[in-house]
């Protein structure tokens, strides 16, 4: 089996208040600090690759790890940011006006982001990134791990599809900036090993 380590990136300046999506936000002072935490974390580990969102708040966040490993940052467009069309950019408090809004809060399974992207094409195009990264590193490292730099929402979508939980259920896992969460990974089973470590 392949571990994978899961790291969400550090936070910047809309966090908890606007719609970061995939547009380019810079990580603040906290979120740089978060970033530097979790490579004193990972660098300690077996780590045989480095994969990130291609968002810039995520490749910020995986640099330290890289510097900290000796390892490259490879982008990996399957761990990208939710897309979130029209939505990119919007305050919660506006968001939460919308009807659509809140349909996606609440059914996450089958409702998408208009525009946008659905959480099941979401899940998809991660747990394919997923198993592809398996294939490539499990043979040839069989005792490395491979951290994973993504996004919230992403990572709940990957850690659903290992606990074989609902999409709607989501919010029931708490996925903090710059926390580390950690699953095995094979060709016949699955098992999640933490989850939200900030330390």
């Amino acid at each position: 089996m392949t571990v994978f380590c899961l790291v969400r990136h550090g936070a910047y300046p809309l966090l908890d208040r606007a719609l970061g999506g995939r547009a380019d936000h810079a990580l603040n002072q906290a979120g740089l600090a978060q970033a530097a935490h979790a490579a004193r974390v990972i660098a300690a580990r077996p780590i045989a690759h480095l994969a990130s969102s291609p968002v810039a708040r995520a490749v910020q966040t995986a640099e330290p790890i890289a510097a900290a490993l000796g390892l490259a940052v490879n982008i990996e467009p399957g761990f990208a940011e939710i897309d979130f069309a029209a939505w990119t950019g919007m305050e919660f408090t506006a968001l939460a006006e919308l009807p659509a809004w809140r349909a996606w809060n609440e059914f996450r399974g089958s409702t998408g982001v208009p525009g946008g992207e659905s959480m099941l094409a979401v899940q998809a195009r991660a747990m394919a990134a997923i198993r592809r990264l398996h294939a490539a590193f499990h043979a040839a490292w069989p005792e490395g791990e491979v951290v994973v730099v993504s996004h919230a929402d992403v990572i709940k979508a990957i850690l659903a599809h290992v606990l074989g939980s609902p999409l709607d259920l989501l919010r029931r896992l708490q996925i903090d900036p710059g926390s580390m969460s950690r699953f095995a990974f094979g060709d016949r089973d699955a098992r999640v090993l933490e989850v939200n470590l900030r330390s």
